[in-house]
């Protein structure tokens, strides 16, 4: 069964794919978080949070993970977020809405806080440690924000 899930997500990720403008499919996306103090490049001894694909879909989608994150969305209709779902969640957007319809009304999870613009998520993520969001990878970050993936790195 897994291995019929795993063609389901990438039949509807390359789907999605094909229903993005052609500048959007080149475009990378870059999902970041603050810089904590303990991350500064002096600190040789603790390498800098990363995580895979798998595991920003997994925090985008509501499954826990061993850092204590929270997810920032861009809101839906954002031409960002339309490819940030199609190449790191793999669904679309009305199959997204559905499932946090469903999570939140059964009561076990709520989707992730939604953002106007991709300053806005710079702005959130600088004023609160531990967010994480994303944005195209050509936006001029902060020194203070870290990448912790590239979609371009998969």
């Amino acid at each position: 069964m897994g291995i019929l899930m795993r063609w389901l997500r990438i039949v509807v990720s390359v789907f999605a794919l094909l229903l993005l403008p052609l500048e959007l499919i080149a475009a990378e996306l870059v999902v970041i978080t603050q810089r904590q103090a303990s991350d500064s490049t002096l600190d040789d001894h603790k390498p800098a949070l990363a995580l895979n694909r798998e595991q920003v879909r997994n925090l985008y989608m509501g499954a826990s993970l061993s850092y204590k994150l929270k997810p920032i969305a861009l809101k839906p209709g954002n031409r960002t977020r339309s490819l940030f779902n199609a190449k790191v969640i793999g669904l679309s957007e009305s199959r997204i809405q559905s499932y946090w319809a469903q999570m939140k009304f059964t009561g076990r999870m709520k989707a992730p806080k939604t953002l106007a613009s991709e300053n806005a998520v710079l702005e959130y993520l600088l004023q609160n440690p531990g967010s994480v969001g994303y944005v195209a990878a050509d936006t001029e970050l902060p020194t203070s924000i870290q990448v912790i993936f590239r979609t371009g790195d998969q």
